[in-house]
């Protein structure tokens, strides 16, 4: 795997983890998972496009 390839699944790792706590906890409070899941896949994609495009 080259430096990229494994940049980029940091990256997702990382936001996938970070977003997944958050609608982990919303999930207890009541939220529907389905919802969950689709808010976590946004703010993956969001950070994943952030990285890309060297906004962070």
């Amino acid at each position: 795997m080259n430096s990229s390839s494994q940049d980029l699944l940091s990256t997702i790792s990382i936001a996938a983890v970070g977003s997944g706590v958050v609608t982990s906890f919303a999930v207890s409070q009541g939220q529907s998972p389905l919802t969950a899941l689709f808010i976590t896949g946004i703010a993956t994609s969001f950070a994943v496009f952030c990285r890309r495009s060297g906004l962070v």
